[in-house]
């Protein structure tokens, strides 16, 4: 209860501590949950297991780490956010999207600051959560997303090449632009049997789903490409030793008891501090305070799509808050297990809800089919050549390239949309995500603003000359200026700019503001600059039809105590017959008083 108390004084937002809290897996056991539901969570879970599996070791070795740890990212972090989350049928782990902000992170600090790493981003995202921007994930525009997600895949496919192709590179560099030098440069080292391997896998990856549907559907493709890769390579090495090809075992080798094992430990994901013996230090935390900070805004906008697509696949609803507060748990958890970040991932959610999934079980089984793997099959992952992996995370890359999106934006989508997507696929590409989004939002931002701005018209009508545009008759010596739309900072120079002194012989201006439905700061100053200019011609002001925010701004700043010259009607017709008057000599007005309605209208 104290540390409840103490959450919420720090965060006043989440007084109601109990919704971000309220899990699916509270609701699921609520509505209750029988046999023939955890049947079919367990069947799901099986096969979204298999799938998480070769995926897992394969973004870890992309990023730069042993694959175990990306199994142990499964595990954990995909047991503890769907126990803890707001979504019946999220699946977390590791994903691709990661690969381009883990990888420089791996390289410059190593494994224990990329783990640290994902623990500051926890703590992050649980704080996310509890201060309820869960729901701040819809204020970022759609080609901002597509953009940085393209750009992604296209890090990533170039990333594979390596591999792909048994490229010899010493030490891969950490700009984009440099590592295509450093694949180019390494070219002439390119393997025949590693492409092969390679362009199987992507065969197998492709042409399955489509020539054996009934098969897939009962164990995933990627699957049964891994398999057939490695048995063959086995055959091939055996009766060709010459031939070699890189495998999981022979690129990676873990000390256990004493004794080297090659590729990954049959151990458990145990516990253990993320900074490794060497302590933690204020240092290495403001180092990675960046990176942190990169990998929850990833992980927060990742996961919540996710649960958005796979509420639409349901027609059921995720809590976001919750779904931030144990995207966070995990994470923190994850990185004493070993761990690297992880996040909601899309294309396990998929199918986990093909699959048949009911309730955050399955994703919980999900995890228990990875550790069984690990326990039990680690001498066979041992056989998986890397050009296998790699093709399969170049079938990854093109699935979540957003190519159709894409296309459809620059197809059909304003100059401006184009230029915020093309913006963000470069940064993403040349630089990194935070860049990317962060100009993004803010282009997407100053955009929208304009267009919005540009909403917002006057005009000015003057009764002694021939404008007829108008539907009132306007007396001699009156002049009507119309305002209609928001007048905020970004629009309300240009709005009240252009009454400058209300018509040449006018001797009372009658302010329309009838359609105005909001006025900020900036707004309000530069309609009390408009009315000093009319006081300094001499001029009488009729503002009329104020709505009710405009109304609460103009009386919170007592405008007619600060200007005289000021008169208020209700509406456009009192405002007209109130300017007669003003101008045959009747000196009447007042704080938004109205007098009797007088049809004008010709």
């Amino acid at each position: 209860m104290q540390s409840r108390k103490l959450l919420q004084s720090f965060f006043p937002r989440a007084a109601r501590l109990d919704v971000p809290f309220a899990t699916a897996m509270r609701r699921t056991l609520a509505q209750g949950y029988d046999a023939r539901a955890f049947r079919a969570d367990l069947l799901a879970g099986i096969v979204v297991g298999i799938v998480a599996l070769p995926l897992s070791m394969a973004l870890a070795i992309s990023v730069g780490v042993p694959p175990q740890h990306g199994l142990y990212t499964a595990i954990i972090a995909g047991a503890v956010v769907a126990l803890a989350g707001g979504s019946k049928f999220q699946v977390t782990g590791p994903t691709a999207a990661f690969v381009v902000v883990l990888a420089p992170i791996a390289s410059r600090h190593g494994l224990a600051g990329l783990l640290t790493a994902g623990l500051l981003a926890g703590i992050l995202l649980v704080a996310m959560g509890a201060a309820r921007l869960g729901r701040l994930i819809q204020f970022i525009p759609h080609p901002v997303t597509t953009g940085f997600t393209a750009g992604i895949a296209t890090v990533i496919a170039t990333l594979q090449l390596k591999d792909a192709f048994g490229l010899h590179i010493d030490r891969m560099p950490e700009t984009y632009l440099e590592k295509v030098r450093a694949i180019w440069a390494a070219r002439q080292t390119a393997s025949l049997p590693d492409a092969l391997i390679a362009l199987v896998t992507i065969g197998l990856l492709v042409e399955l789903p489509r020539l054996a549907p009934a098969l897939t559907r009962r164990v995933p493709a990627p699957l049964i490409a891994l398999a057939f890769t490695s048995i063959g390579m086995v055959l091939v090495h055996h009766f060709a030793p010459s031939i070699s090809v890189a495998t999981i075992g022979s690129r990676f080798h873990t000390t256990v008891g004493g004794r080297v094992v090659p590729g990954i430990p049959p151990l458990p994901p145990l516990p253990g501090l993320p900074w490794g013996s060497g302590g933690l230090s204020l240092n290495a935390v403001s180092s990675l305070g960046s990176a942190a900070f990169a990998i929850a805004m990833l992980g927060a906008i990742e996961s919540l799509l996710s649960a958005v697509i796979a509420d639409g696949m349901t027609g059921k609803k995720h809590d976001p808050d919750a779904e931030l507060v144990a995207l966070g748990l995990g994470n923190i958890l994850a990185a004493f297990f070993g761990g690297i970040a992880a996040t909601g991932a899309l294309a396990r959610t998929a199918t986990n809800v093909r699959a048949g999934a009911r309730s955050p079980l399955a994703a919980v089984c999900h995890a228990v089919v990875v550790l069984l793997a690990v326990l039990v099959f680690a001498p066979l992952l041992a056989y998986v050549p890397m050009p296998a992996l790699a093709g399969l995370l170049l079938v990854v890359a093109w699935n979540m390239s957003e190519r159709r999106h894409v296309a459809t934006i620059l197809r059909i989508a304003p100059r401006s949309d184009v230029l915020i997507l093309s913006s963000c696929f470069l940064l993403t590409v040349v630089f990194d995500m935070v860049v990317a989004v962060s100009f993004g939002v803010v282009l997407a931002s100053l955009l929208f603003m304009r267009r919005t701005a540009e909403l917002t018209r006057s005009r000015l009508f003057d009764g002694s000359t021939a404008e007829t545009d108008t539907e009132y008759k306007l007396p001699p010596g009156v002049a009507l200026y119309e305002v209609a739309g928001p007048l905020f900072f970004g629009a309300a120079q240009n709005a009240m700019g252009a009454l400058q002194t209300g018509g040449s012989s006018s001797k009372v201006v009658v302010l329309a503001l009838g359609n105005v439905p909001s006025i900020d700061a900036t707004g309000f100053v530069a309609l009390e600059s408009a009315l000093l200019r009319l006081r300094h011609a001499k001029k009488q002001v009729v503002l009329t039809g104020p709505l009710p925010e405009p109304r609460r701004v103009f009386e919170r700043a007592n405008l007619p105590q600060h200007h005289d010259h000021v008169h208020f009607a209700e509406t456009l017709d009192d405002g007209i017959a109130l300017a007669a008057r003003l101008v045959a000599g009747d000196a009447v007005g007042g704080a938004f008083q109205s007098s009797r309605p007088v049809d004008l209208r010709s």
